[in-house]
């Protein structure tokens, strides 16, 4: 039996990833948006050409964003320029992943998309 609550959540990164995702099947193949996602951790990330080998993909990780069962609440974080994963501090914690995807779509301080 598959669990709902992981299925909405899946749905809700799903559908905000396709939002980020270009539509011109060209520009794809030179930058895309994915996502990883194991019912804890979501980890969205940028898909891009290797510069030295065009046809290896790398993965640029910008976001990730943990769910505290015993809490109740996700927690984002941020991928700093060390490679380091920091919590992101002007908005660290929501009982709603739908509010977290809005400080991502936001960033207002440019930690997501530079």
């Amino acid at each position: 039996m598959k669990n709902t609550t992981i299925d909405i959540n899946e749905s809700t990164i799903k559908k905000y990833v396709e939002s980020l995702r270009p539509e011109n099947l060209e520009i794809r193949e030179q930058v895309d948006v994915g996502y990883s996602y194991d019912g804890k951790i979501v980890i969205l990330f940028e898909i891009r050409p290797d510069w030295n080998d065009r046809k290896k993909k790398q993965q640029f990780d910008f976001a990730k964003i943990r769910y505290y069962k015993t809490r109740k609440e996700w927690n984002l974080y941020w991928m700093r320029a060390s490679g380091k994963w920091e919590i992101y501090e002007p908005f660290p914690v929501s009982t709603h992943l739908e509010k977290i995807i809005k400080i991502i779509k936001e960033d207002k301080h440019s930690c997501f998309f530079g």
